[in-house]
This record gives structure tokens, C-alpha cells and sequence, in this order.
């Protein structure tokens, strides 16, 4: 039995690896295409499309995780009682509860990377990705560096650009700073470079020309230039520091001082609560669907004719009762004592799969017996 654990428990982490992997890789094709298009499009590199796409992975992976669980005992289940090796194992007197400690095994090594990705890696990642949009939000330079469109990195300023070469030379430039009421300044130049001066950043415009309007006397006066140097670092407001939420903080921070950490978050109780206990549902849910998969197909035994009908109502199953977790987070909002609810479908699904584990065992005792008496 322990030789058939180990092998059982090898096949489902083999499996969920392969359908974790493809999963993760088809929700984060459909994810990058978006992400591209809008950092790439704003002018950033490369680079900061790899980082936004890494700090993403880990939230994508809470999503994927329980499916992967499901499909991977799902699976497994089948092809050992298609290859009659769950039959053979109850011919030598295993129950189903015996048989299921691999599956259980493995729900709980799922479980515990859940615990380990909601708990601790997705907040630290939701923090890091909160700052590093602010800081691009604030980036003067990758703002500017949009071609064919008119912009408006502050208020009171226009910036138009018709072409920006790979070694970033802005070519034929427009700027229009209208920030003080008494006078308008209009600047044109066939050339520009940005140039980081310290902690700031300079528009360096050659060979260009000024066109100052004064509203006191509506007069327009112009002037050429060679080069001029224009300081858009006052364009953009700094935004300060990232507001603490409830999904940046790890569950360590979450564990004590429910009303400080409401205080600081500017929510209630309830909230907290929620989140808390949020995660560790997800955690348990995802153990829940392991045992889900198997206990299904070995209620369902053997035919001929397949188990895609064992496999369509266990996945119904899962479907109802993550379907279940969106609809009991408002009564833990409005009253925090009701937070125990947020199990319901954890302990629902825990009911069901003891229940089925229990039939299939009245069975094989009935078929057992037959065969002892023959």
C-alpha cells in the first residue's frame, strides 16, 4: 500500500504540474497581449513589461490552482480505473478511505502552496506592483515618449511629438504652456532630446522657434533658437506613497489588531475579516476539489461507455460551490461575527466527498462479501 501511495501521489503531481503549467501559460497569454499593448504603448521597455508580468504570475497562479488540482485527481482517478489498478487494489482489501489518503495528501500539498501564494506572495506582489505603478505613473520621460498623439503630462501643458528615432530623438516637437494665466507660451522645434539633470528632467529643443502671448495686451512677440532647455520635471505632481489596502498586507499583519489595521486601511472590521479568512478558505476549497475529483469517479466505477457523465457533474459540483464564496463575503462586510460562513463551501464540499467516499465503501463491503462467501 505505501509503494501504491507513493505511486499514486507521483501521478497526481506529475499531472497537476503539466495542467498548472498550461493553464497558467493560456491565462497569462491572454493577460501579456493587454499588458503590452498598454505599457509598451505608454512607452515603456521591455523590461517593465517582464517585471509587471512576474509580479502578476503569483495572482494568476490562485486562479489556476484549484482547476489544475481538480483536473489533475480527476485524471488520475480515471486512468487507474480504466487500467482496472483501483479495482485490484479493493480486490486485496483497501477500502476507498484507504485509497484516497494519496489524493488527500496531495490536496493538502495544494493547499499549503495556496496558503503559501495567498497568504504571503500574492500581497508582497500586489504591494510591489502597486508601487511600481505609481512610480511609472509619475515617469515624465515615458510619457513624452509617445509619438503621433497629443499629450498632457500636467495641467496647462500640451506635448505633441511626430517621431521618436530608437536612440530617443524627439523629432519635430510641439509644447504649449499655458500654466500661467498672464502669458502663453507656444515652443516649436524640428529636434528634441530628454536629458536627466539630477533628481530632474529637461527638454533640450534645437533649432526652434518661441511664441510668447501676453493677455494684458494681447501682444505676440517671437523668438528663434538654436537650443533651448525647458524643466518638465514640475509637470507632474508627486502622488506620495501607496495607500495601505487590505491585499497589499501579509496574513501575519492580518492576524492581530483587526481595528488598527481598518484604521489604517480607512475600512471595517468586516473587511478585514474577509480578507483574512478569505484566504484561508481558498486554501481549503482547493483541498476540497482534489478529494471532489476522486470521490466522484470511484462512486461512478467502471463502464464501458467512459465517465465523462461522473466527470461533468463533479466539475458542476465544483463550479456551484466556488459560485457559492462569491455570495457570502457581503454578510461578513456588514457583521463580522458571520465570518464562519466563508467555509460554508469548503465544509459543504468536505460533506459530499465524505458521503460518497461512504457509498463507495458500503459497496465494496457488499462485493467483498459476495466474493468471500463464493
Amino acid at each position: 500500500m505505501l509503494r501504491f501511495d507513493r505511486y499514486m501521489l507521483a501521478q497526481l503531481m506529475w499531472l497537476f504540474g503539466f495542467f498548472s503549467l498550461v493553464l497558467v501559460a493560456v491565462f497569462w497569454i491572454n493577460r501579456a497581449v493587454q499588458l503590452f499593448d498598454r505599457l509598451i504603448g505608454d512607452g515603456q521597455t521591455a523590461l517593465v513589461f517582464l517585471e509587471f508580468s512576474a509580479l502578476g504570475l503569483p495572482r494568476l497562479i490562485t486562479t489556476v490552482l484549484p482547476i489544475a488540482t481538480f483536473a489533475a485527481a480527476v485524471y488520475v482517478t480515471n486512468r487507474l480505473n480504466t487500467e482496472s489498478e483501483l479495482t485490484v487494489m479493493m480486490s486485496t482489501g483497501a477500502s476507498p478511505w484507504r485509497i484516497a489518503r494519496p489524493v488527500a495528501v496531495f490536496g493538502l500539498v495544494s493547499a499549503l502552496m495556496m496558503s503559501l501564494l495567498s497568504h504571503v506572495l500574492v500581497p508582497s506582489a500586489n504591494q510591489q506592483l502597486a508601487e511600481r505603478e505609481s512610480e511609472i505613473s509619475q515617469n515624465v520621460t515615458s510619457r513624452l515618449l509617445t509619438e503621433g498623439e497629443f499629450l498632457s503630462p500636467g495641467a496647462g501643458v500640451t506635448f505633441y511629438t511626430r517621431l521618436v528615432d530608437a536612440d530617443g530623438v524627439l523629432h519635430d516637437v510641439f509644447l504649449s504652456d499655458r500654466r500661467d494665466p498672464a502669458e502663453r507660451v507656444i515652443y516649436t522645434a524640428a529636434t528634441a532630446y530628454l536629458v536627466r539633470n539630477g533628481e530632474g528632467t529637461s527638454l533640450i529643443m534645437v533649432d526652434g522657434l518661441a511664441q510668447r502671448l501676453r493677455s494684458s495686451n494681447a501682444r505676440l512677440s517671437t523668438a528663434k533658437f538654436q537650443d533651448f532647455s525647458f524643466d518638465i520635471s514640475p509637470l507632474v505632481k508627486p502622488e506620495g506613497d501607496v495607500i495601505p489596502r487590505l491585499p497589499f498586507m501579509t496574513s501575519d499583519r492580518l492576524l492581530v489588531d483587526w481595528p488598527g489595521v481598518a484604521r489604517d486601511t480607512k475600512t471595517d472590521l468586516g473587511s478585514v475579516a474577509e480578507e483574512l479568512h478569505g484566504r484561508v478558505a481558498r486554501a481549503t476549497f482547493t483541498f476540497v476539489a482534489a478529494m471532489i475529483g476522486f470521490a466522484t469517479l470511484l462512486v461512478g466505477g467502471y463502464s464501458r461507455f467512459g465517465v465523462w457523465r461522473e466527470i461533468l457533474i463533479a466539475f458542476l459540483m465544483l463550479i456551484a460551490l466556488d459560485g457559492m464564496r462569491g455570495s457570502l463575503s457581503e454578510p461578513v462586510f456588514e457583521d463580522v461575527r458571520m465570518w464562519p460562513i466563508l467555509y460554508l463551501p469548503s465544509a459543504l464540499g468536505g460533506t459530499i466527498v465524505c458521503a460518497m467516499l461512504w457509498t463507495a465503501s458500503g459497496r465494496f463491503r457488499r462485493l467483498f462479501r459476495k466474493r468471500s462467501v463464493a
